[in-house]
Parts: C-alpha cells; sequence; structure tokens
C-alpha cells in the first residue's frame, strides 16, 4: 500500500487485510467481500477501491506465502541434487496451497490472457523463483525437457483445488503429487 494514501485508507486497507486473511483462512477463495467489509467496518465500495478484483485480493491475503516459497526457492537453488532440490520446492508449493486456502485461487490461471502467467502476480513471482531450479533439472537431465513452471503451478492449483474437500486434504494432494511428479522423469 502506497505510503502516500491518508492515514485512514492505509488503516482500512491493513485492516480489510487482516479481515481477509482470516475469511479467506476460514472459507476459501469464495470468501464473501460483502463479509470481509462488515466485520472490517467499511463498505463494500471500500474493499472494491482497495482490491478491485477477487484475484487482488487473494493474492494480498497470499504475499507473505508467495515470499516465503521464492525464498525457499533460493535457498535450493545451489543443492547438489537439481532433482532432488526441484522437487523439495515443489512439495512445499503442494504443503502451503493445502494449508493456506485460497492461494491455489491466487495462482490459478484466468485464461483470459495470451501469456496467461503474466497476468497473475503470484504465479508470475513463483514462475521467476522457480525458473533456475526448473533449467537446472532439465539441463542436468533430470527432468523432461518441454516441462514448464507454468504447467507444474498448473498442476498442483488442479491438485490442491480437487482435493481441498477431502477428509484429509493434505495427504491426498500430497500423494497425487508424487503420482505426477513419476510423469516429470525421462523414460530410461
Amino acid at each position: 500500500m502506497p505510503a502516500t494514501r491518508r492515514a485512514d485508507a492505509r488503516r482500512n486497507y491493513t485492516r480489510i487485510l487482516a479481515v481477509a486473511a482470516h475469511e479467506v483462512a476460514a472459507r476459501g477463495a469464495g470468501a464473501s467481500l460483502e463479509q470481509i467489509a462488515r466485520t472490517a467496518g467499511v463498505g463494500s465500495a471500500t474493499v472494491r477501491r482497495h482490491f478491485p478484483t477477487r484475484r487482488a485480493l487473494l493474492e494480498a491475503v497470499s504475499h507473505e506465502r508467495i515470499e516465503a516459497l521464492r525464498s525457499r526457492a533460493h535457498d535450493l537453488t545451489g543443492n547438489a541434487d537439481s532433482r532432488h532440490a526441484l522437487l523439495e520446492w515443489l512439495n512445499d508449493v503442494v504443503a502451503y496451497c493445502v494449508t493456506a486456502r485460497g492461494l491455489a485461487a491466487a495462482l490459478a490461471y484466468d485464461g483470459d490472457a495470451t501469456d496467461p502467467v503474466h497476468e497473475n502476480t503470484c504465479a508470475t513471482a513463483l514462475e521467476e523463483a522457480a525458473g533456475p531450479l526448473l533449467r537446472r533439472a532439465v539441463r542436468d537431465g533430470t527432468v523432461t525437457p518441454g516441462v514448464t513452471v507454468a504447467d507444474l503451478i498448473t498442476l498442483i492449483v488442479g491438485i490442491t483445488l480437487a482435493t481441498e474437500h477431502h477428509p484429509d486434504p493434505a495427504a491426498q494432494a500430497n500423494r497425487l503429487f508424487h503420482l505426477a511428479v513419476t510423469g516429470l522423469s525421462p523414460q530410461r
């Protein structure tokens, strides 16, 4: 939030974001914007002024987790086993998506743009962070050429959304992810 905004606008933004984080954690990406406005003590127009789209709200709520995932990718870049580093990071993304309701929706691509990754700041941040991990794994021959970070994010989003209402979403998402991972390996 720009520091040039009035103090009351900054307070509203902070309050809306805190309430939204709680509502998204409790209800997922479909959390009611009207309920967020009521709980924050502001009008729905105020919520929409700060967050013109649901995606903008989800991206703001997910910002800290996205930054943690970016940092984790950077930390894993020096790992000697490039495949292990990439898979460890992807496991972290799956775990974050399962525990942070709304994160998978924030990462989902709209499909409206010709280059959907760059229309989604969360996905773009993760693509930039994981790019070196994936390129190294491909160069080392441990991941099939042609796989993109966008492919991997889409796979994780799909798994996370498909398992969101499972009795044990973390275990099911982890199982499905590891099942899919075998498809990343070149045939030998």
